[in-house]
């Protein structure tokens, strides 16, 4: 809870707008946000773009990205944070795609392989995470590792 208050107290205090788009996270990276008092401030835009559907619809992924490398990929991710930048306006972007289990995982993606895209103002940033855990243990330890990315970009 520190982490996410100091984050959230810093995000506030210099007035950066926050926008997120989710995927295997299915909105505990919203919450986490908005449980805290008075972020109604920076916070604008929360999506949960769970399908591909979705992904495309909303964020205006090209199908032929999600063809060509999966919803789980740098590609999709990169295509996702710089969508949302773009749709939103907000000067930080968070999303997140991966495979949180416990099915889902292929030969070449396994459970708990994870995508983070951040955009703060015009540094972008893609991670590709390999957590270790039960569904909401990787959703968790996703969430936290945001709240650290964005504490030291900010």
């Amino acid at each position: 809870m520190y982490l996410f208050n100091k984050t959230i107290n810093k995000l506030l205090k210099t007035n950066v707008s926050i926008a997120t788009a989710e995927s295997c996270t299915g909105g505990l990276l919203s919450y986490s946000f908005i449980k805290i008092k008075g972020v109604s401030k920076i916070f604008k835009t929360g999506l949960i773009c769970y399908s591909n559907t979705s992904k495309i619809k909303y964020l205006k992924i090209k199908k032929n990205t999600l063809k060509k490398y999966g919803a789980v990929s740098l590609n999709t991710s990169k295509e996702m944070t710089l969508n949302l930048s773009k749709i939103t306006g907000c000067d930080l972007s968070i999303t997140t795609t991966g495979i949180a289990g416990p099915t889902g995982d292929s030969k070449n993606k396994s459970i708990g392989l994870v995508y983070i895209g951040i955009k703060y103002k015009k540094t972008l940033k893609i991670f590709k995470k390999n957590f270790i855990g039960s569904r909401i243990q990787i959703q968790k330890k996703t969430v936290n590792f945001i709240f650290k990315q964005i504490l030291n970009l900010i």
